[in-house]
């Protein structure tokens, strides 16, 4: 609907985002890099409202904008997982319901951008400088790379502000840092990591 304004233009009501955020990102050795996006609303989500954007070693704007693949979408309380098309036999590969290149190291930000409202609603990095290698994370120097961070379920929406999301410590932040290569979490969310086995001697080391 539309409603005219004093000066005969159109007022549109203003299109809200739906409630995704990044539940997951890992940045593995290789190509083994991949971003998890957590569906917290109660309906599916049509992802063709949103993009992907991020920058390459600090930037002023975001510089590149994806589009999700055709006809994707996200059921209420499940995750859409893009990999890296060139991911290893090792990573696990059938979590993934979207592949490409993903051209992303540990200082390059990433964005979840609502198309309608011309906002990003969710972020890891931050646009800027180059951080070097990377930023810190729940107070773990270069958290985003070389690294898998998770969200934790005490996170119900997406954080545009990524100093607050980062924190700096274990207890403040809104991710768990992981050991690269670590994809025992991959295609579900939330977790329980007070479940989670910190005994780096155990078979099962870092998985719940």
């Amino acid at each position: 609907s539309e409603a005219n304004t004093d000066d005969d233009s159109c007022d549109y009501p203003a299109v809200e985002p739906d409630n995704i955020f990044f539940s997951e990102y890992g940045e593995g050795s290789s190509y083994n890099k991949y971003l998890e996006i957590y569906n917290a609303s109660d309906e599916a989500v049509d992802l063709s409202g949103y993009q992907r954007v991020n920058c390459s070693n600090g930037c002023t704007e975001w510089e590149y904008y994806t589009d999700f693949a055709e006809g994707a979408s996200v059921a209420a309380g499940d995750v859409y997982v893009v990999c890296d098309s060139g991911v290893g036999d090792d990573f696990p590969s059938l979590e993934c319901d979207e592949s490409g290149a993903l051209y992303f190291n540990g200082d390059d930000a990433q964005g979840i951008f609502h198309t309608a409202s011309g906002t990003t609603i969710d972020l890891i990095g931050e646009i800027g400088d180059d951080p070097g290698s990377g930023w810190e994370v729940a107070g773990v120097s270069n958290g985003t790379k070389d690294h898998s961070i998770i969200r934790k379920s005490s996170v119900t929406s997406g954080n545009s502000d990524w100093v607050l999301s980062a924190g700096t410590s274990a207890d403040d932040s809104e991710w768990v840092v992981q050991d690269q290569n670590t994809w025992a979490f991959i295609g579900s969310h939330p977790h329980d990591f007070a479940s989670v086995c910190d005994d780096d001697t155990a078979c099962n080391f870092g998985e719940e």
